[in-house]
């Protein structure tokens, strides 16, 4: 599939470290409480809880951070978010699918507009561009965790669909309807990812010159910095200097 080299890259940027970890918190105990209301709160028995859980840790989320989002959705406390999904177009036609859990919808999209007008680019329509996407289980593991033929042989066994192995790890594809058991039978033989969640992989991507990727880049981090986004896909190649001149 086209764009696998360049998945880590279009995959949303979490933005600055130290400044941004509150943030980060704070929507990743979103995400952990939404997921614990809408099913079980055992992690073990809810996959898009496991996935949230398995996201704090990743971050180095406070174990009680992590249980006190969890519980906020077991007392019935915790507030009502509605899951939205916006799309819409980017600097040089870059398609981009924004995921967020709001309780103002008016105040996120009129936001999320804002961002994409000033940008250059225009919010679509639901499914204007999720047709270039598709909807796929990512696990990911560090290289370190296995070989390339080790972890190849292990995520067909599990039923996985594609793996692609690269010195900065190892990510795994899936259906949504197999990604938990995927998911686990890797868990049993690896050891817990540093990531699994339900993703938007790009069927390709769109390069674009460094001037347009700063104001695509510009306008994903405007995305990210938002309270009420959670995610932030996009099918574009960049230059690794304009990544380098952007994350410094």
């Amino acid at each position: 599939m086209a764009g696998h080299s360049q998945f880590k890259n279009i995959m949303h940027r979490k933005g600055r470290q130290d400044a941004q970890k509150s943030k980060v918190f704070g929507k990743l105990a979103r995400e952990i409480t939404v997921a614990a209301k809408l099913g079980t709160p055992d992690p073990a028995m809810n996959p898009r809880l496991r996935a949230a859980v398995i996201a704090a840790r990743q971050e180095n989320m406070p174990k009680d951070n992590i249980e006190r989002a969890i519980k906020k959705a077991i007392g019935g406390d915790a507030e009502n978010y509605d899951e939205i999904r916006y799309e819409g177009y980017g600097p040089g036609g870059v398609a981009v699918i924004v995921e967020a859990l709001t309780d103002n919808r008016n105040r996120a999209a009129s936001d999320i507009r804002s961002y994409f007008t000033k940008s250059g680019g225009n919010l679509g329509e639901t499914n204007s561009v999720a047709f270039m996407f598709d909807r796929v289980g990512a696990i990911e593991y560090d290289a370190a965790k296995a070989s390339e033929d080790a972890m190849m042989e292990a995520a067909i066994e599990a039923g996985a669909d594609d793996v692609v192995s690269s010195e900065s790890g190892h990510e795994i594809y899936a259906a949504p309807d197999t990604f938990h058991e995927v998911a686990k039978a890797l868990e049993a033989k690896f050891g817990e990812p540093r990531k699994a969640a339900l993703t938007w992989k790009p069927q390709n991507t769109i390069a674009v010159d460094d001037e347009t990727g700063e104001k695509l880049l510009k306008l994903i981090d405007a995305l990210n910095e938002h309270d009420d986004v959670q995610n932030v896909y996009a099918n574009y190649e960049v230059s690794d200097a304009l990544l380098a001149k952007m994350a410094g």
